[in-house]
């Protein structure tokens, strides 16, 4: 049986939680499409850092930078309130490039297989 650590349960519930918390107040911000990634917790699980991908240009990123950074205090009183645990984690956003990568790699690869077939 394969055993899980509590800092992997906890990060996975913070990110349901952080998702559902945020998505309609991005929807109202305008900002596009914003996906949390994942969620690292710190080994003694006092911080977090939550990790977000947002496609659309760098204005509507450096909107949800700010928008994130604001709110975090107020996201850290939501996710203590839904969490039975003694300490709850302060949380730091980070943008995560992963899916701008992925969508840059596959224009690339049509791009080259369109070439191939002319």
């Amino acid at each position: 049986m394969k055993q899980y650590k509590r800092s992997d349960r906890l990060s996975e519930q913070i990110l349901r939680d952080v998702s559902v918390l945020l998505e309609q107040d991005l929807a109202e911000l305008g900002a596009g499409l914003v996906t949390f990634t994942k969620v690292k917790l710190s080994d003694d699980l006092r911080y977090a850092t939550v990790y977000y991908s947002s496609l659309g240009d760098d204005t509507k990123r450096l909107r949800v930078k700010r928008y994130l950074d604001n709110e975090s205090k107020r996201v850290r009183q939501a996710i203590g309130r839904q969490l039975s645990i003694r300490h709850i984690p302060e949380f730091t956003f980070k943008f995560d490039p992963s899916i701008e990568h992925s969508v840059r790699i596959e224009q690339l690869l049509n791009e080259i297989k369109s070439q191939r077939s002319e």
